[in-house]
């Protein structure tokens, strides 16, 4: 990941060398694995941090890690000791509860006086986890961009394991594109656009010269929502660094999540940002059709979203076969079609010729900007 400067980097308070970053904290000495399975310890030395900086427009690159460093009793007083009430999800990584802290000292605050973090307490049981642990610090702690999530602090006391992330009141997309709740309205056309942007635009920067960075995790429930539904991109622990030396890709073990990852990547184990891309084509045909890549109570040719929704995208006369019943045609028929011609473009089974993020990123701008009146597609036999 391009940083602040080359090789192995120091930064402030953080120190990379390529395979795992090591944080230098307070009273840990703890042994961890990276992927290759050489073992390796974390230094024991204090910690001063500060708040992240007001992220730009098109992102950037901090110059420290500028995370705040909790005692494992503050998020106590802060989520109300772990409380059920405050429990948001439960996720591969850990369980996920809102707490309140004062604005200004982020110390423990009541509901009526604070702002709301969402904490997320690392299950304890091995060195996977703690591993993305120290992953999701290394990337969050160093990345800005309004379309990535916000790490607030972490704590790392005794065998605990927390991270501290500014709250989404809108939740996790997974949430609202399949709704529990029939009462609940279904996202529009316009909103599920502006998704795949702000997506898109994360993923994008996250691929561009200065960051370097394969997300690998791309999917509906790591992407988060704000009050307005802007994206916030989240889950870094599976992330990894451009391949160095000239190398075409990364071969690693083959992690992430059944129907999303591409298959070049399920065949060999190398991965690139291509791998990335096809994530995206994934999430994108989510939108469109209102399904999740993959539905275990659906017969086996309709069981994964890709193979069931390829021989639709691949013909212009059948392609709306596949739009969300729900959107009841209310989205511009041309903006449609360039949305699940992208779609199939992402999902090419050959890397090289999917689209960059970048283009990608052009493609929805031109969707959204269309003005034309909303039409009705043609029913289809």
């Amino acid at each position: 990941m391009g940083l602040c400067n080359s090789g192995g980097i120091k930064s402030g308070s953080s120190v990379f060398d390529g395979r795992i970053w090591y944080l230098e904290l307070s009273s840990v000495n703890s042994k961890f694995s990276d992927e290759g399975g050489k073992s390796t310890k974390t230094s024991a030395k204090v910690l001063t941090v500060t708040l992240p900086s007001t992220p730009q427009s098109k992102g950037e690159i901090l110059e420290s890690s500028n995370l705040k460093s909790f005692s494992f009793v503050e998020l106590q007083k802060a989520t109300r000791y772990f409380h059920r009430n405050n429990l948001l999800g439960r996720g591969g990584f850990g369980n996920v509860y809102r707490g309140f802290v004062n604005q200004d000292s982020l110390d423990a605050a009541s509901p009526k006086t604070g702002i709301s973090i969402a904490v997320k307490k690392m299950y304890q049981n091995g060195c996977q986890g703690q591993q993305e642990w120290l992953t999701e610090i290394k990337y969050l702690g160093q990345l800005c961009h309004p379309n990535l999530v916000r790490l607030i602090g972490y704590c790392t006391q005794e065998d605990h394991r927390l991270l501290v992330y500014e709250f989404m009141p809108n939740g996790s997309l997974d949430k609202h594109l399949y709704r529990k709740d029939a009462r609940e309205k279904p996202l529009s056309w316009d909103l599920r656009m502006k998704v795949a942007l702000g997506v898109a635009k994360g993923v994008a920067f996250l691929h561009n010269e200065a960051a370097q960075v394969i997300y690998r995790n791309l999917t509906t429930s790591n992407i988060l929502l704000d009050s307005d539904f802007n994206v916030k991109i989240s889950g870094f622990g599976l992330a990894k660094d451009w391949p160095v030396d000239d190398k075409t890709h990364v071969t690693t073990r083959v992690l992430g999540t059944t129907g999303y990852t591409a298959p070049e990547y399920n065949q060999t184990g190398h991965l690139t940002i291509k791998s990335d891309v096809y994530s995206f084509g994934v999430l994108l045909l989510e939108l469109i059709s209102g399904r999740p890549a993959v539905n275990p109570h659906l017969p086996n040719t309709e069981k994964y979203l890709v193979l069931w929704a390829m021989p639709f995208l691949s013909n212009k006369r059948k392609v709306f076969g596949i739009f969300d019943v729900c959107l009841e045609g209310k989205y511009v028929l041309s903006g449609a079609l360039k949305a699940a011609d992208l779609a199939l473009r992402c999902l090419s089974k050959t890397p090289h010729t999917r689209p960059t993020m970048d283009e990608v990123v052009k493609v929805l701008e031109q969707i959204i900007s269309e003005k034309y009146q909303h039409n009705f597609p043609p029913c289809f036999i």
